[in-house]
């Protein structure tokens, strides 16, 4: 569990899993960069780092620091508490008890289940944009939400 320093403050142990913190970050700017159509490449060279390290970031595996925060907001082009947004009290609960020691492994990210996060959900969105004629993005959309409400009542 957590252990004291020699000054009596207490040090977090080193965990094989990452922080469900660092994991929600990482979500988000992969969310945002899949939005915009960016690579992992294309944002590595925009913030001067190769795209294995814009990959850990995206996994949670390593941390994102501050001023790296800061220049992934510019370059992604929203505010840094876009990062932060929509953390699940799932996450919340689980960095919390992480932090306090009460627990050694994470519990697992509410994100992997969101379907908000997933790639098939970032391509339709992105290329749902791509439609400039708004009256045919409109009847798209009203088309959609009739789908699903019709297979939504012959599922019940």
């Amino acid at each position: 569990m957590n252990q004291k320093a020699g000054d009596g403050r207490r040090r977090r142990q080193k965990s094989d899993k990452p922080n469900p913190i660092d994991v929600h970050v990482g979500a988000r700017v992969r969310l945002r960069r899949t939005l915009l159509g960016m690579s992992q490449e294309k944002l590595g060279e925009a913030i001067g780092l190769t795209f294995q390290q814009v990959q850990k970031y995206e996994r949670g595996a390593n941390r994102v620091g501050a001023s790296r925060l800061y220049d992934l907001s510019r370059v992604l082009d929203v505010p840094v508490s876009f990062f932060f947004d929509d953390i699940s009290p799932t996450v919340a609960s689980a960095a919390e008890a992480r932090l306090e020691g009460m627990v050694d492994e994470a519990v697992s990210p509410a994100h992997e289940a969101d379907p908000m996060m997933r790639r098939e959900t970032l391509e339709l969105m992105r290329a749902y944009y791509r439609i400039s004629d708004t009256q045919v993005r409109r009847r798209l959309f009203d088309l959609t939400k009739a789908i699903a409400n019709a297979s939504r009542g012959s599922n019940h």
